[in-house]
């Protein structure tokens, strides 16, 4: 908003001329987005508290971990609606909000936010323990990658060719695979770090990380001289989507603010399946998928943690973790909560650091 009304008057007062500036903007987009988060926080906490909306820990998944949780009982959650206000107000102020990659990131991720603001809500308010159903969650996810599997499949300027990293002038036609592609990647990613909020500060720190990456990813690949240097694919108008990362940046460093450990908040999953979907979208519009594997690896890990567990116990009876998710199973090996949380993180910095490095090596 303020790059649309501020440009136009730069012939008149020449410093405006810095509202040009992607990186300018971004910059104030991470800080508004922080600053957002930790004015209305507290007030955001403290009306979660007044309404009773807590964490609730007897989930029967197991008893140990009930009571190795026992202290994050009532603990506000939701917190989600805190993020998700600090990118939306940040974004709409720092970036140009008549692009379409911003249109449409904005779309994808609060369309989850809504779907996991459903669930939130039917779990704390209604008294529904699962919350929506896992049809209905994955129902939305897949609707809503049919939509942006469509609008990018009929994009002109997008194409369905899949990027490989670490090569050039190499990549794979998905053709007709394409739309299910981007089923998958929206699935996958939400639920992945909706798998991984499962300790204080671990999924957002994570996802912090992410976005650093991702903001350098999305503005080397909007920029047609660097792209052409590191023979990455240029896509045009995608350098608009390092503002929406640096909000991410921004809006999630305030969260960790309070949700670092002892937790005073939880994001929910009106938080985990938004930024979840928000990256997964961000991935697809600049064709970086593949990399998800390597800044999302915490993720991926995770989520795996949980198929093959499943899938061991059905075929063989037997678990190859103690417990599921990843983290969890940690936990039980005796790792203080705050070992995992903080070990995990510079495992997501490493990743990220060889996400940015791919660029370079072709």
């Amino acid at each position: 908003m303020l790059y649309l009304l501020l440009t136009p008057l730069q012939g008149l007062f020449s410093f405006l001329n810095i509202f040009r500036y992607i990186t300018f903007r971004a910059a104030m987009a991470a800080l508004t987005a922080f600053l957002i988060s930790l004015i209305i926080g507290p007030v955001i906490i403290r009306k979660l508290k007044s309404l009773k909306i807590g964490e609730k820990i007897v989930k029967n998944d197991s008893i140990t971990l009930d009571q190795m949780h026992q202290h994050k009982k009532d603990t506000p959650t939701m917190g989600g609606i805190l993020i998700l206000t600090a990118i939306t107000i940040s974004t709409v102020l720092w970036a140009d909000i008549t692009n379409r990659n911003i249109i449409i990131v904005l779309f994808a991720t609060l369309w989850l936010g809504l779907t996991g603001f459903i669930d939130d809500y039917l779990k704390q308010i209604k008294k529904r323990p699962k919350g929506l159903n896992a049809i209905s969650k994955l129902t939305s996810q897949i609707v809503l990658g049919l939509i942006l599997g469509s609008i990018l499949y009929f994009d002109q300027h997008s194409g369905i060719r899949l990027d490989l990293p670490f090569v050039k002038d190499i990549s794979v036609n998905l053709d007709g695979f394409f739309i299910l592609f981007v089923i998958l990647v929206i699935a996958g990613t939400s639920n992945a770090v909706n798998l991984t909020d499962g300790l204080d500060g671990l999924a957002i720190g994570i996802v912090v990380m992410v976005a650093i990456a991702f903001s350098v990813l999305c503005y080397v690949s909007g920029n047609i001289k660097l792209s052409a240097y590191l023979l990455i694919p240029y896509i045009k108008g995608s350098g608009e989507l390092t503002v929406f990362c640096a909000s991410i940046l921004g809006a999630g460093l305030g969260f960790l603010w309070f949700n670092c450990y002892p937790a005073t908040v939880f994001m929910g999953d009106v938080g985990s399946l938004a930024l979840g979907g928000a990256i997964g979208t961000v991935a697809l519009l600049i064709k970086k998928e593949l990399l998800l594997i390597f800044v999302g690896g915490i993720f991926v890990l995770e989520a795996l943690s949980v198929i093959l567990q499943v899938a061991s116990f059905k075929l063989t009876k037997k678990r190859l973790f103690r417990i599921a998710p990843l983290h969890h199973h940690f936990e039980f090996l005796k790792w203080p909560e705050n070992k995992v949380i903080v070990r995990f993180w510079i495992i997501a910095a490493l990743l990220a650091l060889l996400t940015i490095v791919t660029l370079k090596i072709r």
